[in-house]
């Protein structure tokens, strides 16, 4: 069975078909750790049934936690709740042949970009320099180095917690040779140390994706290469989240004086929110 399927299975039996709807699409699994996210009109005690029951059905899941806030701060991080079994942040989280040491209160990660990590690595071209702006725990880089021939990929975040895991995890899947993990705010680091070197850059994150983009710009080779931009987009009824990020992102690409963009794909990753979609434009720019 998949394992969507079977959390949803799990959730029904816990609270019945109607409203296990509220909880079981807010479960994720990273390594050996189950995390709910919190509805924000449910008490913590109302998840400790489905907490125990994941333990139960689940034999890899040896943890359980509550993530009971929302995404915030510099570092992008969620307040955790202990619920059920080991009291254990830190685990091994795999993808594509790929092993992460993570701790998930002190790193940003999320499965649900598990598609975008190996999607955006196979288009890589052999020799080509990647800057990845906001690299978290790695994921992007060493799946890139991993399933790709790339020159170098300089990866880049500003939490310190994030910046020795990525480390330790560039060395654990061996692309010490390509992976390069920098320790700075990517919006002073690529114009500063790494200004026109890289054919291709990750934007990884909606909140500031726009707002770096003069940074990214400043980062290609020769003031072209294709980026990656990530977007948090509200579209009304009726409306392409995808129609309106690429509109969001021209116009930002005008408005710095871009001479040519071609949008490549527009896709949408996953919904955030009511009418609110994360949505990725790979788009080629020459300044």
């Amino acid at each position: 069975m998949p394992r969507r399927e079977l959390l949803r299975k799990i959730a029904e039996e816990v609270y019945g078909p109607e409203k296990a709807r509220r909880f079981w699409k807010r479960i994720d699994i990273i390594g050996d750790i189950a995390i709910i996210k919190k509805p924000f009109d449910v008490e913590l005690e109302e998840l400790k049934p489905l907490a125990e029951a994941l333990l139960a059905r689940l034999p890899y899941v040896k943890s359980v936690w509550a993530a009971s806030s929302p995404v915030e701060g510099m570092y992008r991080l969620r307040k955790f709740v202990h619920l059920a079994g080991e009291q254990r942040s830190l685990t091994i989280h795999r993808e594509y042949g790929c092993s992460f040491l993570v701790d998930i209160t002190k790193v940003y990660i999320s499965p649900r970009l598990s598609y975008e990590h190996y999607r955006v690595a196979k288009l890589v071209k052999p020799g080509e320099v990647v800057i990845n702006m906001y690299a978290g725990a790695g994921l992007f880089s060493i799946i890139i180095a991993r399933h790709a021939k790339p020159q170098r990929v300089y990866s880049i975040d500003i939490n310190p917690d994030a910046y020795q895991l990525m480390v330790h995890n560039v060395k654990m899947n061996k692309v010490e040779d390509i992976v390069v993990p920098i320790l700075g705010d990517a919006a002073k680091v690529v114009p500063e140390t790494l200004r026109g070197t890289a054919n291709r850059i990750l934007m990884p994150l909606p909140e500031l994706a726009l707002e770096h983009l003069p940074a990214a710009l400043a980062g290609l080779r020769e003031g072209r290469g294709v980026l990656h931009v990530y977007l948090h987009i509200f579209a009304e009824k009726g409306v392409d989240p995808r129609s309106r990020a690429v509109e969001t992102l021209v116009n930002r690409l005008e408005e710095l004086g871009v001479k040519k963009h071609r949008v490549l794909l527009a896709r949408v990753v996953r919904t955030v929110g009511p009418r609110r979609s994360q949505v990725v434009v790979d788009v080629e720019v020459e300044t």
